[in-house]
């Protein structure tokens, strides 16, 4: 039995973010995984050596002005030693975002990932889910309510905490965090096939 190391590497402003990142880790662990939850505004050494050694990294953060935010590109930046060395390549990668506004252009910050994740030389997993909420007959509590396809988007009121994020989202999130360790797995399997 394969147990795939899937690391959650993540900055949450308002904490919003953290309980998406919770989310993922939940669904990595449903399916299996060992899971490490990183905030990188405070990633230590040794938390790098947990990314160093994960089968698939998932990155998270707000989407604030757009983009990623601050924490999180100054880790994008500090990952450049891995880049250098091409140590991440071949590495499952997803990702997750969170914004007050429906849009808030989290696809900026989901491609950010994505791009970032390309320079490393990983793989990365889309949520492989159908919009929900797109129906007469649909509900905003479907998995993949906003409709995205390229990683985990959440929206939270600006003026509620994070006990006020959707639990749609939340199951959205644990959804990736299963895909992303079925991913990893059959990866990890595919490399202890012997060559014929």
């Amino acid at each position: 039995m394969i147990t795939p190391v899937v690391s959650i590497a993540y900055h949450s402003g308002y904490g919003h973010t953290a309980v998406i990142a919770e989310a993922v880790r939940s669904g990595a662990v449903q399916a299996g995984a060992e899971a490490h939850l990183i905030e990188v505004d405070a990633i230590t050494e040794d938390q790098w050596a947990v990314l160093d050694r994960s089968d698939a990294i998932v990155f998270g953060s707000p989407t604030y002005m757009g983009t990623a935010s601050a924490a999180f590109h100054a880790f994008a930046e500090a990952t450049s030693a891995r880049w250098a060395t091409q140590a991440w390549k071949d590495k499952v990668a997803a990702g997750f975002t969170n914004s007050g506004s429906k849009s808030g252009d989290k696809l900026h910050t989901l491609q950010f990932f994505q791009i970032l994740a390309a320079q490393l030389g990983m793989h990365w997993v889309n949520l492989g889910l159908l919009p929900g909420w797109n129906s007469s007959t649909a509900s905003e509590n479907d998995l993949n309510r906003l409709g995205v396809f390229l990683g985990a988007a959440a929206q939270t009121n600006v003026d509620e905490g994070p006990e006020a994020v959707h639990k749609a989202d939340i199951a959205t999130a644990e959804h990736l965090g299963r895909r992303v360790t079925g991913t990893a797995k059959t990866l990890a399997a595919g490399r202890a096939t012997p060559a014929a």
